[in-house]
């Protein structure tokens, strides 16, 4: 027997697709894109259409009804999910569920769709008696089609009025669609004049050749900070819009879209292109809009974080990655994808030019750009000759504080704030101390689900696990000796900013974490507040350091620089380059030229040094020298295999059992089996951790071996189970 059948990805851990039967009653909306709710085992689950074809229905189970009245992507999304799902060893089901926002993507957080009333005259000649209801017609006819609440605002308490139109016959009324505004309460600010420098116009003609060229271009725009990158991606998009084509903009937090979601629609005002914002700070119901708005082809510009890349853009032209090195475009958990490599694989499928700004490169990408595997672009100054601001290392060893700041450090924010300028500190640890240390026994208090110390927040007057979440208040006594005193040790950003209202009374300062920026539109008042230089000193985790444009910042301090240095990854190095020469340019960024103090016990470390001299290339040469010796990328291929679940010791057995199968096969191939050993944080969320570390020269090796794990992901014992992190960027 032959019928209709749809291959659906149902969202569940499964590594194939099934096939259902569209009942007849279902036949005339069953299409690719479709969400459904169909039968899986003795549940139900969502799933996605894949495909519909006429085939053998003989034993398929039906669909059991369609979810929503259109589909939740195009059919030209669907290859990228499937490259995508095989690239990363993960279900394509749960792919096309994180891909989606939350409002489209099954479980409890379906959202509806909002209506509003409108208005419009109808063709009845004549006029209406009383004197309010011809001037409501006059109005009327004099406009296409009015929303109720818009009626509302021009003729205040016209209710009985307009329903007397309406019963006449003069007013017809009817329903829309009402989509959620996230910009409603911003501001349109009026576009700036930008002539460009010629380094800029420069960059800009071989990006609009390449646009002219078509087909997929991969870019590297390596432009110290404050060069302009920004102008050079709104001109490019203004080539790309003026060819019917669409732009797609990632940016690696949410912080980072009020400046640039503004600078864009002052840009593109007046009807010039319309604009959509995808990312988590947003409402359900925001998100639900925009993206529907996105599939529908009713958006010209798609800016967003990470999970933007999978807007359903259907004419992609363009593909900018601001700030690609950002380890934050890398997903932590679950469908551990990267967006930058995602983009650069979807630009590849639909033929796009993939643009990636930074003023420090990922090391992986500038290595390629070196091979000519990608276009390399630079800016290498400033915008307006304004210069690189000056930093300077403050030894810790020979200048010991007090408290948190050195010294140099204090003398230096008291001066900028007697001349009126504003100032920025980077400390990367959230909360008022990294622990409670009892001055007894020794004994700091840890989270009894995670092998961490619990941080000390002092405002909340708790103590907090950052990765589980456990929350209780600070003891009285020590649990292991029932001593009393119990002392806070380190310092957050809490604490230093308790230490900054201490030394600075007058000042106006503010904190920029997680802690302070949770609830929605937190990002953006802070954002506003310094623009408008209401905050005097800005004190903040590293998302302080990621892109933001404050001109009147002349003064940054990097406390605890060393933090960064000494973390168990290869990668330590770079990433401590990175955030201090990316939080340095926050500096003299305006008509005032910038200072910069990094607090270090490390001053000779050759990254520390390159930051002072502003010289990505020296310390690429040299930390790439020194990647190549060990066989890590870019010079090898890594995967990352962790075994977790609830006892100890059958975690540990599970994992030497999966390396046992895995080192034949791997040695054949050319791989390097690391482990299995305990992660460094080998205990989270109440699950003990293993994890084996899989090293190739290429990827096709890697590649093949992986084609194993769904079979041993199987045979794995009930209560273990496995992640495989593909390019990992966090082994910890």
């Amino acid at each position: 027997m032959s019928g209709l059948v749809a291959e659906v990805a149902v969202a569940a851990p499964l590594d194939r697709t099934l096939s259902y039967l569209v009942p007849e009653a279902l036949v005339s909306n069953a299409r690719c894109g479709m969400r459904v709710r169909v039968p899986l085992g003795r549940r139900t689950a969502t799933g996605y259409v894949l495909d519909v074809q006429t085939g053998a229905v003989d034993g398929l189970k039906p669909v059991i009804e369609l979810l929503g009245s259109e589909p939740a992507f195009p059919p030209a999304m669907v290859d990228f999910f499937r490259r995508a799902a095989a690239y990363y060893q993960y279900p394509l089901g749960e792919v096309i569920r994180t891909a989606l926002p939350a409002g489209l993507s099954g479980g409890n957080h379906e959202v509806k769709a909002l209506t509003e009333r409108i208005y419009q005259a109808s063709e009845m000649v004549g006029m209406p008696r009383g004197p309010r209801q011809r001037e409501l017609l006059d109005y009327l006819r004099g406009v296409d089609c009015v929303a109720r609440s818009e009626l509302l605002t021009v003729f205040p308490n016209c209710q009985s009025s307009l329903r007397a139109l309406v019963d006449q016959g003069f007013v017809l009324e009817g329903q829309r669609e009402r989509l959620r505004d996230p910009f409603s309460d911003m501001t349109l600010a009026a576009d700036t004049s930008v002539d460009m420098t010629d380094r800029q116009a420069e960059v800009f003609a071989s990006i609009d050749a390449a646009l002219q060229q078509g087909g997929f271009q991969p870019m590297l725009l390596h432009g110290v900070t404050g060069s302009g990158k920004t102008e050079v991606y709104l001109q490019a998009i203004e080539q790309v819009l003026r060819s019917g084509r669409q732009a797609l903009v990632l940016v690696p937090e949410i912080a980072l879209t009020p400046q640039l979601v503004s600078r864009f629609r002052a840009r593109f005002a007046g009807g010039r292109a319309s604009l959509a914002v995808l990312h988590s700070g947003l409402s359900l119901g925001e998100r639900f809009d925009a993206w529907r708005s996105v599939a529908r082809g009713e958006v010209d510009i798609v800016i967003g974080a990470r999970s933007a890349v999978f807007a359903p853009l259907q004419r992609l032209g363009m593909v900018i990655v601001d700030e690609e090195h950002e380890s934050s475009y890398k997903q932590g958990d679950g469908f551990r994808y990267h967006a930058r490599d995602l983009a650069l694989m979807r630009g590849q499928m639909e033929q796009a030019l993939v643009l990636l700004g930074s003023a420090t490169p990922a090391l992986t990408t500038y290595h390629r750009a070196c091979q000519g595997k990608i276009a390399y672009l630079e800016l290498p100054q400033r915008v307006m000759s304004r210069p690189m601001p000056e930093v300077e290392l403050i030894d810790l060893t020979q200048d010991r504080p007090e408290g948190i700041l050195a010294q140099a450090l204090k003398d230096a924010l008291v001066a900028n704030l007697e001349r009126g300028e504003q100032s920025l500190l980077l400390l990367n640890r959230r909360g008022f101390a990294p622990y409670l240390l009892c001055a007894d026994c020794g004994e700091a208090l840890r989270c009894p689900h995670c092998d961490i110390t619990l941080t000390f927040y002092l405002g909340q007057k708790e103590l907090r696990c950052n990765y589980c979440d456990f929350r209780q208040p600070p003891p009285d006594q020590c649990p292991a000796c029932q001593g009393a005193d119990l002392l806070p040790e380190g310092a957050g950003t809490e604490k230093l900013e308790q230490e900054l209202q201490e030394l600075l009374p007058t000042a106006r300062i503010a904190r920029m974490d997680r802690d302070t920026t949770g609830r929605k539109g937190a990002h953006q008042s802070l954002v506003a507040a310094m623009e408008k230089r209401a905050i005097d000193v800005l004190v903040g985790t590293q998302m302080v350091a990621k892109g933001l444009d404050f001109p009147g910042v002349t003064l940054v301090g990097v406390v605890q620089a060393d933090n960064l240095l000494n973390l168990p990854d290869f990668r330590a190095a770079e990433r401590a380059f990175t955030l201090l020469t990316q939080v340095a340019g926050r500096a003299g960024r305006g008509e005032r030229p910038g200072r910069v103090f990094v607090q270090t016990y490390a001053h000779e470390h050759f990254a520390l040094d390159c930051c002072v001299r502003h010289d990505y290339v020296g310390f690429a040469r040299e930390e790439l020298a020194l990647r190549q010796e060990l066989g890590y990328p870019p010079f090898g291929f890594l995967v990352n295999c962790v075994l977790s679940g609830a006892v100890r010791e059958q975690v540990e057995a599970a994992a030497e059992a999966l390396v046992a199968e895995l080192l034949g096969p791997a040695m054949d191939l050319g791989i390097e089996v690391l482990g299995p050993a305990p992660c460094p944080l080998a205990r989270l969320r109440g699950k003990s951790r293993y994890q084996l570390l899989l090293k190739a020269s290429t990827r096709p090796p890697l590649r093949h071996l992986l084609t194993r794990m769904p079979v041993l992901r199987r045979a794995l014992p009930g209560k273990v189970t496995m992640t495989v992190d593909v390019d990992p960027l966090d082994m910890l």
